[in-house]
Formats: structure tokens, C-alpha cells, sequence
């Protein structure tokens, strides 16, 4: 009788519904949501999601992917989104790389370039760790022990050597 059941309300949740980091979380890492995330709380790290609201006080120290970005606290690092919303409350210190919609409310503080992009918002089509993570060659590895870099840059073609 209750068995039948139990089973159909975990199955039949859906990615529309919203976690919340609280105040009282930190959280050091990487966050990737298929849902919407809200954040009252601080992340240091990058953050991936449908939908990203940083509340009032909230704080990101990554960048943040998503398809609607809403920032009323503190953000250090580049947003890319769809649609972007910096409240009145709002602090970004990064670039903020948009497709659709920018909108700004009276006191929102931006600190970096502003551009709309057709290829900006959440993408899904990697993995977080390919992006994030590599693992360094043995050149580049022995190159930072000499203190010199693994590649240059040819001023005249701008290729990389």
C-alpha cells in the first residue's frame, strides 16, 4: 500500500525544483546543477547551472555558467548566461558575457567588460572536470621548475610555438 508509492514521488521529481546554499554553508569546489540554485551562503569555485541567484548575502569567487544569472550579493569572476540580472544590491567584479537579456537596477556595481555574445549561457555538452582539470606535460612541468614558460607566443602571427 505505501511501498507503490514511495517510489513514484522520487521518479517523479523534476530539474525545475531549487537548492539553496545557506548563509551558514561554504562550500570550496566545484557546484554543477541541472536545477536552479540559490546562494546565501559563499562558494569559492566555479558554479554550473540552469539558473544561478546569488541573494543578498550570497558570495561566488568562480565564475558561473548558466542560462539566467541573477546577482543581489557579491560576485568575483566571469558570468556567462542567456540572461543576466545585477540587482541594486549587486557587486561583480568580472566580465559579463551574455546572449539575450542584460539588465541593470539602480546601484548595481560592475567591474569589467560588458559583451553580448551568441554563444554565451550553461554549456552541456562537456563535462566540468575536461575544462577545469588537465594534467601538465612533462615539458610544461620542467619548464615551471626553470621558471621559464612551456609555449610563447609569436608576436607577429599570434600563434602559439
Amino acid at each position: 500500500m505505501f511501498g507503490s508509492n514511495k517510489n513514484k514521488i522520487f521518479t517523479e521529481r523534476k530539474d525545475t525544483e531549487r537548492s539553496l546554499i545557506s548563509e551558514t554553508v561554504s562550500i570550496d569546489g566545484t557546484v554543477n546543477s541541472s536545477g536552479a540554485i540559490d546562494i546565501a551562503g559563499l562558494i569559492k569555485g566555479p558554479v554550473i547551472s540552469s539558473e544561478v541567484v546569488i541573494k543578498d548575502t550570497g558570495s561566488i569567487s568562480g565564475t558561473v555558467e548558466a542560462d539566467r544569472v541573477e546577482v543581489h550579493g557579491h560576485l568575483d569572476g566571469k558570468i556567462s548566461a542567456l540572461n543576466v540580472v545585477i540587482g541594486s544590491t549587486g557587486v561583480v567584479k568580472g566580465d559579463i558575457e551574455f546572449s539575450n537579456n542584460l539588465r541593470t537596477e539602480d546601484g548595481a556595481d560592475i567591474e569589467g567588460f560588458v559583451k553580448k555574445s551568441s554563444s554565451a549561457g550553461k554549456k552541456d555538452s562537456k563535462p566540468v572536470g575536461d575544462f577545469l582539470f588537465s594534467r601538465s606535460s612533462k615539458k610544461e612541468e620542467k619548464a615551471k621548475k626553470n621558471g621559464k614558460p612551456s609555449s610563447t607566443v609569436n608576436k607577429d602571427t599570434e600563434a602559439l610555438v
